[in-house]
């Protein structure tokens, strides 16, 4: 964890730059509650950072890890300063809320796959300063790559070098993405698409951070790897808002 001044400078930026990308994203659409969200336990501050769980279509289990993204945000709130709510929230991409998170998850072990109408709102909420972060459970490498490519055909699919900001934008990832999960004894890959020189969507594969944000007992992960995995997601996040 990086030291209290920095951690406080970055904090500062961070909140700001939040802020300013929440209002670009959702300048065109006007915020509404979302159907999916738990009223216990709801954080009131407007300025409170947002993280929802992407409900897409193509038959996978969008809904995997149900403990991940609860874990992810408590370890963001006991590790930094950043303003984050712990509630999961949840969001299909023709929900009129989408623009109100700066940051998707998405995960699974299935296809993922949008319409026409999804990918058009898609890539707005990607070219208006959204971040969409796929992790592969196992099983969409292969689909979710060619539905990348799809979506932005004028744009390469590309892998990310290991000194990209996104594996150093908090904690560093020398190495690139942290092993967490055998699958196929691959080592981890992130690609990306980059728009207007900032990653806007961004795929692993062969890591898993999904699972090692799970509660312990889950998958039994040592807990060295699930603070790697969290560090990961920390990075991921951090680099959502301020670049």
């Amino acid at each position: 964890m990086l030291k209290i001044p920095a951690l406080l400078l970055i904090s500062a930026v961070f909140t700001v730059s939040a802020a300013v990308g929440q209002n670009n994203l959702m300048q065109r659409f006007q915020y509404t509650p979302n159907a999916y969200v738990q009223d216990k336990g709801y954080n009131p501050d407007p300025s409170a950072i947002k993280v929802a769980r992407l409900h897409y279509g193509g038959g996978g289990d969008w809904y995997w890890g149900n403990s991940a993204i609860p874990n992810f945000l408590q370890f963001i709130r006991e590790n930094t300063n950043f303003p984050v709510d712990t509630i999961e929230r949840q969001v299909k991409i023709m929900d009129p809320d989408l623009f109100q998170y700066p940051f998707l998850f998405a995960t699974g072990h299935g296809v993922i796959s949008f319409s026409a109408e999804e990918k058009e709102r898609l890539r707005q909420y990607l070219l208006g300063g959204g971040f969409l972060f796929v992790n592969d459970s196992y099983g969409m490498d292969k689909t979710f790559r060619k539905e990348m490519q799809d979506l932005f055909p004028e744009r390469e699919v590309v892998e990310l070098p290991f000194d990209h900001p996104i594996y150093h934008s908090f904690y560093d990832f020398p190495n690139g993405p942290p092993k967490i999960h055998e699958h196929d004894g691959k080592p981890p890959r992130g690609y990306a698409i980059i728009l207007n020189g900032r990653v806007a969507m961004y795929f692993l594969v062969e890591s898993d951070i999904g699972d090692g944000w799970e509660d312990p007992q889950v998958h039994n992960d040592p807990e060295a790897k699930r603070l790697e995995a969290l560090k990961m997601g920390l990075n991921l996040l951090t680099y959502a808002l301020l670049y």
